[in-house]
């Protein structure tokens, strides 16, 4: 009943930028938070922003002033705004949103994964 679905990878030179977009679908009643991870080839899967609920956004030191997290409620929607991209922050990246959905019955509460959007800088 509620999906995410990731857009806005791509293969972009070291200095671009990219924004990635994350979108929740279905009988969505509110996005509480979320987070972008990534996942470079032969690793794991770690924590790069943060927007938790109530809170305030937060990124890792990694991509600390060159990415930012944001939602927009409205929208359903989370977005990773990354400038300055390097060779290393190649990978796939993947959201993880949790929010409240209406449901037969009644409300319900979720928290899903995206499906990976893949992210090249090249040199």
């Amino acid at each position: 009943q509620v999906q995410l679905v990731e857009s806005g990878g791509g293969l972009v030179q070291a200095g671009e930028s990219l924004r990635l977009s994350c979108v929740a679908s279905g009988s969505i009643v509110r996005l509480n938070g979320a987070r972008w991870f990534r996942q470079a080839p032969g690793k794991g899967r770690v924590l790069v922003a943060a927007f938790p609920s109530g809170g305030s956004p937060s990124s890792e030191d990694s991509v600390k002033g060159r990415f930012t997290i944001s939602l927009d409620t409205a929208k359903n929607t989370v977005y990773l705004q990354m400038n300055s991209l390097k060779p290393e922050d190649t990978a796939v990246y993947y959201c993880f949103a949790e929010g409240y959905y209406s449901a037969h019955e009644g409300l319900q509460s979720f928290g899903l994964w995206g499906q990976g959007t893949q992210v090249t800088v090249s040199s």
